[in-house]
């Protein structure tokens, strides 16, 4: 073997080298500390370090495969080719955390939960056995195909618009790491889609004919379990359209000892503490609420006389869930029971109402009871530009005696 420079750390013996440099110091051989096989490292055209197992103690078989692997890597590397590859669930979980990192530290955007949300919702799922470098736009146009099936619907611009992001972001990484040949092209997501409809949500008169209803649809349940779940159901219902929240993912870990009072003088109004998509953050609740979470402490049968005694003791316990201590998941089928049963599942533009039409039908009440859409952000967890996006068209209408 030419080329050979030996180079001894201190307090080693002389027949034992723990590093090696061969081809005139362009390739080391090395051990890491507990392990016995001999590893090499070089440094690739960009300034990267790539390291390599040999796979064997021997060091004169070590010196031969470092050689091979050092020539493999060069003729890789002139034919165009990645030097490593990984698959895309490889690449994507390290962006999720580089992300999350950036959240932690304060420096990250808002948008980057709905990209983690994204990756691990739509693209790991798809393209995750895939190597970067193998996704094709026959590929994409099957992913487009499955995403509909999986959604059940033709994503929106915006959808579209946050999964082409998120999965650009993995390929920029795959990229800056090597993992992406200089000269291939990854093809892109489409970021065009179709555009926003105005969301389903209920009149004031309709929200008075379901809540009315509801006792009908409770009293025409099969089975006690039934009966419970619509019961639940119905307060939730009305907890929705007069907070906001997200239903789900902020309103169902809901606790007792997330509620507070807030005071302004000698008036008091319910405060509660929620987290979900866009953090954190305390909302006030219309009056209206303080009065259904009352009749949920008695349907409970908890050992509390008001809900200011319960806001006292901060109960550990989750607000909806059933008498028996079971928090039930399938309360968008519960609802959509209810939509269908009472008539109700179509607005009147066609589309179908779901259980986040409860906070569409908030944000409409609030916009047309004058609260200005700065608040109205802050209060629902989102940004001013969503609001105007989506219920800037309802203000000339809800002003018009303003405005005329």
């Amino acid at each position: 073997m030419q080329n050979l420079q030996y180079f001894f750390p201190a307090n080693t013996s002389l027949d034992s080298p723990k590093t090696i440099r061969l081809l005139q110091g362009e390739l080391t051989l090395f051990k890491r500390p507990k392990s016995h096989q001999w590893q090499c490292r070089f440094k690739l055209p960009n300034g990267e370090w790539h390291a390599a197992s040999t796979a064997t103690e021997d060091l004169d078989t070590a010196q031969t495969q470092a050689i091979a692997i050092y020539e493999t890597v060069k003729i890789k590397i002139s034919a165009g080719l990645a030097v490593v590859t990984k698959t895309f669930k490889q690449v994507a979980l390290d962006e999720i955390a580089n992300m999350a990192q950036a959240l932690h530290n304060k420096t990250g955007k808002r948008t980057y939960r709905d990209y983690v949300f994204a990756i691990n919702k739509y693209l790991i799922p798809f393209f995750g056995q895939y190597e970067i470098g193998q996704i094709t736009n026959e590929l994409l146009t099957d992913f487009e195909s499955w995403r509909i099936a999986e959604m059940g619907r033709i994503p929106m611009a915006s959808t579209k618009r946050n999964h082409a992001s998120a999965y650009i972001r993995v390929i920029n990484l795959a990229r800056d790491r090597g993992y992406i040949a200089v000269n291939k092209a990854v093809p892109l997501l489409d970021s065009k889609g179709k555009k926003s409809q105005p969301r389903p949500a209920f009149s004031a008169e309709e929200i008075a004919e379901l809540l009315s209803y509801t006792e009908t649809w409770q009293k025409s349940s099969y089975t006690a379990r039934t009966a419970m779940m619509r019961t639940l159901c119905s307060f939730y219902i009305e907890f929705l359209v007069n907070t906001g929240v997200r239903h789900g993912t902020e309103a169902l870990p809901l606790r007792w000892k997330h509620l507070q009072w807030h005071w302004i003088g000698n008036k008091k109004y319910l405060r509660i503490w929620v987290s979900g998509k866009t953090g954190p953050r305390y909302l006030v609740a219309k009056n209206r609420v303080v009065k259904v979470l009352e009749e949920i402490l008695k349907w409970q049968e908890l050992p509390y006389s008001s809900l200011n005694a319960v806001i006292e003791a901060k109960v550990d316990q989750l607000i909806f869930r059933l008498p028996t201590g079971e928090q039930i998941s399938n309360m968008e089928n519960i609802f959509r029971n209810l939509m269908v049963r009472s008539n109700m599942r179509i607005d009147g533009g066609g589309q179908n109402r779901t259980l986040y039409s409860l906070r569409h039908t908030y944000a409409t009440f609030a916009l047309a009871s004058g609260v200005d859409i700065h608040t109205l952000a802050r209060q629902m967890g989102t940004s001013v530009g969503m609001i105007e996006r989506h219920y800037s068209k309802l203000t000339p209408m809800m002003n018009a005696e303003k405005l005329a």
